[in-house]
Formats: structure tokens, C-alpha cells, sequence
């Protein structure tokens, strides 16, 4: 079966590392980006030149209309859907409980679980067994932060993951015998662009010795996580969680 994976937040980070793993590996890619249409459009033309089928759409994944228009476009211009990677997700500038709000906390849920739910959703209904499917793999991107609280700086963005948590074991466990398997990677200290979005770029460095492995981890070691989840190698395994956090 052709490969054909959506991953949402594809432009940079995880997503973007995870794009160019899996177009490595054979599998044809939809990129999902809500504002940085170049980066996105960088990322697919590296997918082509690696001989790979490859399109960016915008999208916002709070928004269920977008949603279902993101996958009506990559089943219309890449195929059978096979995959998805549900990473994107959003931070906010680090905060206490006494600083949280109400538009806060509603921004980062919709984005981080109902943004999930309605991805994983669409792609359930195109690769499940009573829907005339083929079977396939959701992957969600979750965070150490869900096991640890992230207190002081995260908290609300903890919560969400827990949320991805949680929807990872009702999903995998729903669509088991439907021939899709959905496993959740956990990174924790990953050096990317996201930590700019929380007001602090250099946070790696300053948290990375409270990891046992004393550094951080590159997207490309969660991507190769995510590949591996994905691809036939792991046919028996679902309803796993996979920390990469440097062993805390």
C-alpha cells in the first residue's frame, strides 16, 4: 500500500524533522501549516527532491471546516491517506496560575486537544475497516511535560498534553480492531522554535541539566521515533507511549 501521511505543524521543529524522516522512508506527505506558508513550501520542494509526491495546505486545526478541507485536499492530490502525525500544537508566554486566563487556556486546548481529536477523527473515518478503509497509524505528538506539571511556566500546556494523553489510550483501544494503530511520543527538552513562542529561545540550555543524559534532544531523534511508530516494523504495537526526554 502507497504510504500517504498528513502531519500537522509540518513547517519546522518535530513536524518538519518528521516530514523529511518519513519522505526518506517512501511515505508521500501533506504538510500542515497555519502561518509559515515558505517554510512549508521549503520543506515539500526537499520532499520532491527526495523523489517523493509532496503539498502544504494551511490550516488551523481548532477550526473544524479546515480541518476537513486538509484531508479532503491530500486524499484528493496524494491518494489514500495511510498516516498522521498530529503534532501541531502552540505555547504560550511562560505564566503562573494567578496569570492565567480564560482566552489563554480556551486558545492552547483548542489547538492542542480539539485540534487532535478532529484530525484523528477525519482520519479514522478514511482508514477504518467499516468505513472501507485499509487500516493505517495515527501518531500524536504529546510532551514529558504531561507526566510533570510543568509548574511555574506551563502548566495549561501540561494540562493539553495530558489531554493528547488520554486520547491516545481511548482511540488506540477504539480503532484497534479497524486496522489502525495509534501510539503517542513524549518528547521533553527538544531544541526547537517553540521555546521562542514561550518567551524563552535559550530554555533548552538552561533546563537541559535537570536530564539525566545532561543535554537536549534534536528533532531528529524524535522523528526517527515517529518513523518508527509508523512503518510496518512496529505492526504490533499500539496504545504505547514512547518518552524521549533524555531519561527524566
Amino acid at each position: 500500500m502507497q504510504k500517504v501521511t498528513i502531519i500537522t505543524g509540518g513547517s519546522r521543529g518535530i513536524g518538519r524533522a518528521t516530514a523529511l524522516c518519513l519522505a526518506g522512508k517512501g511515505h508521500h506527505i501533506c504538510i500542515g501549516y497555519r502561518v509559515r506558508k515558505d517554510s512549508a513550501l521549503e520543506v515539500v520542494e526537499m520532499i520532491r527532491n527526495l523523489g517523493q509526491s509532496a503539498i502544504a495546505v494551511q490550516v488551523d486545526v481548532s477550526d473544524e471546516k479546515q480541518v476537513v478541507a486538509l484531508f479532503q485536499q491530500a486524499e484528493q492530490q496524494l491518494g489514500y491517506i495511510s498516516g498522521l502525525v498530529n503534532n501541531a500544537g502552540i505555547l504560550k508566554p511562560q505564566a503562573s496560575i494567578e496569570q492565567l486566563t480564560a482566552e489563554r487556556l480556551n486558545s492552547i486546548f483548542a489547538t492542542n486537544v480539539t485540534g487532535y481529536f478532529l484530525c484523528a477523527r477525519e482520519a479514522v473515518k478514511r482508514m477504518a475497516f467499516r468505513h472501507g478503509g485499509q487500516g493505517g497509524a495515527i501518531v500524536n505528538v504529546s510532551s514529558a511535560a504531561a507526566r510533570l506539571g510543568a509548574p511555574h511556566e506551563y502548566i495549561d500546556y501540561a494540562a493539553s498534553k495530558g489531554a493528547v494523553d488520554t486520547l491516545s489510550i481511548g482511540l488506540s483501544l477504539e480503532v484497534a480492531a479497524q486496522g489502525i494503530r495509534v501510539n503517542t511520543v513524549r518528547p521533553g527538552y527538544i531544541d526547537t522554535e517553540m521555546h521562542a513562542d514561550g518567551g524563552e529561545p535559550d530554555r533548552v540550555e538552561r533546563v537541559k541539566a535537570f536530564a539525566p543524559m545532561k543535554r537536549g534532544g534534536q528533532p531528529e531523534e524524535v522523528a526517527a521515533a515517529i518513523s518508527w511508530l509508523m512503518s510496518d516494523e512496529a505492526s504490533y504495537v499500539t496504545g504505547n507511549f514512547m518518552d524521549l526526554a533524555g531519561g527524566r
